[in-house]
């Protein structure tokens, strides 16, 4: 899949009448998936190629308005600090206008073991039980 640079602004998926620009904040990341979704649930992963201060961005060119997606997030695991990076866990994108579905809750929704809040991330993906902008 075609991945551009794109731009940093305006935050949140951004369709131009020939292409969707992709644009997250984080001040974690080391790195930023994008995950398309189709509508059988089968996901694409594009890494976001860019980073401009603390966003991170990319254009692509095929993506047209209706197309579920989520991000996953690649970075420290440290939750004494309040970091909890995990790319097992989908995320929603804080800026976006519409979700569809409804969110199935199941022990993959946590990002560590129920009965040790400080331990490692469980590794259970998140994504099918997870609603998707």
């Amino acid at each position: 899949m075609r991945v551009w640079p794109g731009e940093p602004y305006p935050l949140g998926a951004t369709f131009d009448g020939a292409g969707t620009n992709f644009s997250l904040f984080s001040e974690v990341a080391e790195k930023v998936e994008l995950c398309l979704f189709a509508e059988g649930g089968e996901e694409t992963r594009v890494e976001l190629p860019e980073r401009t201060a603390l966003v991170w961005h990319g254009y692509l060119p095929q993506v047209q308005p209706g197309q579920l997606y989520g991000y996953r997030v690649h970075g420290r695991w440290a939750p004494a600090e309040g970091l909890r990076s995990d790319p097992a866990k989908l995320l929603l994108d804080p800026y976006s206008k519409a979700v569809a579905g409804e969110v199935r809750w199941d022990r993959a929704m946590y990002d560590h073991a129920v009965d040790d809040a400080d331990g490692p991330p469980d590794g259970a993906d998140s994504a099918p039980f997870f609603s998707k902008p």
